[in-house]
């Protein structure tokens, strides 16, 4: 049995995500870990919401409530919906939990004793009638490029030329649009990334196995243009978590907040405490998950994520680890592996939260279950490039894939068994060459689906199991027991037997992609058995002749022509 820490990019706080975040980060990593659970691992999945920084402060501003209890409300809803879709986390954890404040404030005492901590006076905008600093996306005004009004502090979204604040023409808060600012000097403190280029460069290197997709990303942040620069961890804000040197003070830094890209990877190991705490046991049952030196030195630790969030886990979180570690005494677990995705686009455009382009999670599940989704959104993962939803592509797969071959195959055996047999596995006849086959076949199958699940394929991972359910089928169609029966009732029921038993099988193996389903196919089988059939033949022997069974309801309802119209139209236009 294997240790196995499954973290998962942290949603951020300021609003419900959509279907392109989900298949980016959580819903894979719940594939991974349900798998792994499943062949008797100890698994570790993780997820917290990520609830510091400007946009989170703005978001409780727009709705009339205060920061924290803003907060509080959305990890709530966001909770919700993570357990709507069926996402198995040990722990949904919080970024402004008191367990991030502690470890945050005492990993940036370890970076500034290891000389890894500079401090650096900038210039930045001041906000007089919002009485703040202003991140350079918060300031608006003429682009001196392109004459466009609406140009922000970093870049001008009509002509994409790259922008400091002080190029703008008018300037003005996009808080409040007020033009009363101005300039000022104030003191940060960078992490000094650049001190640890080789160290990282060195350790990147090391992981000949990472997607081609993280490798290339990180190594480009390391060597592209000037190359690897030192990364600013405080913000001048009001909400997050005080600067502090461990438990002390930090002079000069007195009303600053770390940077919410500081704190938020650390929340990953402050969600297993607050895992731990939430138990009543103590800090020994989170600190075997993270410190080599505390038990962690055999757990395989894999993060799953969104290519934009690729450099801040290759570079920046793992110079956070190793530089608390810079006397030995801190050995932090670093990550074994990154499964990082591609985007998913939203019917001819792109998937967005700022314009409420798509269709989001809470919408999916207010038309269908879970299930459904998890399967199109699984099965068609942006891997090894951007892929794209499409409410044809979706309707074709769930009525092709969910309801003509693994519905229908319920759906014929158990009835076809309750007509002729009643509601029990019928007794008679014995297995021969055909079943032997299918037998061969199902073990084929199943093993290269395990492997390809074990290497996290996706994509790959759902075709083979689909193709597990085919062969499900052309048993069916080949051995054809509704005419068996006719002349040799004891065979049929030897074939029905093996086809309930089937059913059993398929619940154990689909159960990582399509939960609800295979509860409803092991409820209907009469079992509890979610051994996994590494004996194939073993497995189909589990339910015996004259174990009973029900008749499931309809396992999925194919989707009809008039509802993808009505989707297509009302997800058409733009979430207010």
């Amino acid at each position: 049995m294997a240790r196995i820490l499954i973290t998962s990019a942290l949603p951020y706080i300021n609003g419900i995500k959509h279907l392109g975040n989900l298949v980016g980060s959580q819903l894979p990593a719940d594939l991974y870990a349900r798998f792994m659970r499943a062949r008797g691992h100890e698994v570790m999945f993780l997820c917290a919401t990520d609830e510091h920084g400007t946009p989170a402060e703005l978001a409780a501003a727009k709705a009339r409530k205060p920061v924290a209890d803003y907060c509080a409300e959305m990890h709530e809803v966001q909770a919700e919906l993570a357990r709507g879709f069926r996402l198995s986390f040990d722990h949904f954890g919080r970024s402004s939990s008191p367990e991030n404040h502690r470890l945050t404030q005492h990993l940036a005492g370890r970076l500034k004793a290891a000389g890894l901590i500079s401090e650096v006076s900038e210039k930045q905008v001041y906000s007089n009638a919002d009485g703040r600093f202003l991140p350079d996306r918060y300031i608006e005004g003429t682009c001196p490029n392109c004459g466009y009004d609406r140009a922000r502090g970093d870049q001008c979204e009509n002509c994409t030329k790259q922008l400091d604040p002080t190029d703008l023409i008018d300037p003005r808060s996009a808080i409040s649009g007020s033009t009363d600012l101005e300039v000022r000097e104030t003191k940060h403190l960078f992490l000094r990334q650049k001190a640890m280029r080789d160290q990282l460069r060195a350790w990147i290197q090391s992981k000949t196995d990472w997607p081609v997709l993280t490798t290339s990303i990180a190594l480009k942040w390391l060597d592209d243009g000037d190359g690897l620069q030192d990364r600013g961890i405080t913000r001048d804000l009001d909400w997050g978590i005080a600067v502090k040197d461990g438990g002390r003070d930090w002079p000069g830094m007195e009303g600053k907040v770390f940077y919410v890209w500081f704190d938020a990877p650390i929340e990953y190991i402050s969600a297993t405490a607050e895992w731990a705490h939430a138990r009543g046991l103590g800090d020994e049952a989170w600190e075997r998950w993270w410190r080599e030196d505390k038990g962690a030195a055999d757990v395989r630790y894999v993060e799953f994520m969104g290519k934009d969030n690729v450099p801040f886990h290759t570079l920046s979180f793992p110079a956070t680890l190793m530089g608390a570690n810079f006397d030995g005494s801190e050995p932090w677990k670093l990550v074994d592996y990154i499964k990082s995705f591609n985007y998913l686009n939203y019917d001819g455009g792109q998937f967005s939260t700022s314009q409420g382009r798509g269709v989001f999670m809470d919408q999916a599940l207010s038309i269908l279950p879970a299930d459904y989704w998890r399967w199109w959104l699984l099965s068609h993962a942006p891997e090894s490039s951007d892929s794209e939803f499409t409410w044809e592509n979706f309707q074709a797969s769930v009525n092709k894939d969910l309801a003509d071959v693994l519905g229908n195959l319920v759906s014929r055996v158990t009835k076809f068994c309750r007509s002729k047999f009643g509601e029990v596995v019928p007794e008679g006849g014995a297995p021969g060459p055909r079943e032997d086959k299918l037998i061969a076949d199902l073990s084929e199958k199943l093993r290269s689906y395990e492997h390809l699940m074990q290497a996290m394929e996706v994509r790959k991972s759902a075709a083979e199991l689909r193709a597990l359910w085919v062969l499900g089928n052309e048993y069916l169609q080949e051995a054809a027991p509704w005419s068996t029966f006719k002349t040799d009732p004891d065979t049929a029921a030897a074939q029905v037997r093996l086809a309930l038993n089937l059913i059993r099988l398929y619940a154990v193996v689909s159960q990582p992609f399509i939960p609800d389903a295979a509860q409803a196919m092991m409820a209907a089988m009469g079992s509890d058995d979610w051994s996994w059939p590494d004996d194939v033949a073993q497995g189909l022997g589990t339910l015996q002749a004259g174990h009973g069974f029900a008749t499931p309801e309809v396992l999925f309802a194919k989707i009809t022509d008039e509802q993808r119209e009505d989707w297509q139209t009302r997800f058409a236009g733009v979430r207010t």
